[in-house]
């Protein structure tokens, strides 16, 4: 199951970035390199959080929610600093529907992420 977690997780780093690069070639308005960047940071946070858990896979039930709970805080907070300082960096030339996507990121990732770890738990059971 750790092959098929990390398999996944950098699939859908493949999709969004596949996504990203048709978005930025048919509507140049929006910022690649920030959607890119931050596609790089949730990658990079999920393979993060997945070695968290599993630390935790181990111990107590509670452990484990405690890890997957923890690790998605950290992956928004992560997230809401990152767009903070895009708008601040950005304050006169900020595309907000950017900022969208970059939220949508987040959003895929945590369903895949949460999915992904729900069904090592089961395993290990």
């Amino acid at each position: 199951m750790k092959n098929k977690y990390i398999a996944a997780i950098v699939s859908v780093f493949v999709v969004l970035s596949i996504f990203l690069f048709m978005l930025d070639k048919y509507v140049p308005a929006f910022g690649f390199t920030v959607m890119e960047i931050g596609n790089a940071v949730m990658l990079t946070l999920c393979l993060g959080a997945y070695f968290l858990v599993m630390r935790q896979i181990g111990k107590t039930p509670g452990a484990f929610v405690r890890g997957v709970s923890s690790a998605t805080f950290l992956k928004l907070m992560v997230c809401m600093v990152a767009v903070l300082v895009y708008v601040l960096l950005n304050r006169v030339h900020i595309h907000k529907p950017t900022v969208f996507v970059l939220m949508g990121i987040y959003a895929v990732y945590t369903v895949v992420e949460t999915n992904m770890l729900s069904k090592l738990a089961r395993e290990y059971k």
